[in-house]
């Protein structure tokens, strides 16, 4: 049981992947650690329509 071993959290950790044996969240606060954020699509922004010369 090593680096090789997917069950283990040396081998999560060797192939930089999660699971159970390596979870997603802090184990002193038990809060879900942040992830880099992703870009965010400009689209949630409605653009306001051109006003009307009198």
């Amino acid at each position: 049981m090593g680096k090789g071993d997917r069950r283990t959290r040396r081998g999560k950790i060797y192939r930089s992947s999660y699971g159970i044996a390596r979870p997603h969240t802090d184990i002193v606060t038990g809060a879900a650690v942040a992830k880099p954020a992703a870009a965010k699509p400009a689209a949630a922004k409605k653009a306001a329509a051109p006003r009307k010369k009198a």
